[in-house]
């Protein structure tokens, strides 16, 4: 069993940035893909970007390109999401998956199906 533990959540206002980080317990991420997704009151959780286990490969939802950015560190124990450019519509609940696999939907959308989940770190943007 992974334990995963999402942090780096918390109140900004509209325009700042945050970064989240997502750790394994007891382990690295040297053989799991790493997804990030968001689940905002009232809606379903989308996926918003994620890492392969090389760190090789990146993947983002099409809507947040350009202002948030998914790494990891060099040891792969931690990774992380970088938000810039926070808007109101950016609150959620965040959430880091391990392991699994990003494939493209039928609407021809990347996504990522992991195995394990974090409990969650939220974020709340003011405008």
């Amino acid at each position: 069993q992974v334990q995963l533990v999402e942090s780096g959540g918390g109140l900004v206002e509209a325009g700042g940035s945050l970064r989240l980080s997502c750790t394994a317990s007891g382990r690295t991420f040297s053989n799991y893909n790493v997804g990030w997704f968001r689940q905002a009151p009232g809606r379903e959780r989308e996926f918003v970007a994620g890492i392969t286990w090389s760190g090789t490969s990146t993947y983002y939802a099409d809507s947040l390109k350009g202002r948030f950015t998914v790494s990891s560190d060099n040891a792969k124990t931690t990774v992380y999401l970088q938000m810039n450019s926070l808007k109101p519509e950016d609150t959620a609940v965040y959430y880091c998956g391990g392991g699994g696999s990003f494939v493209y939907n039928s609407a021809g959308r990347i996504t990522h199906y992991p195995n394990y989940w974090g409990q969650g770190t939220q974020v709340t943007v003011s405008s």
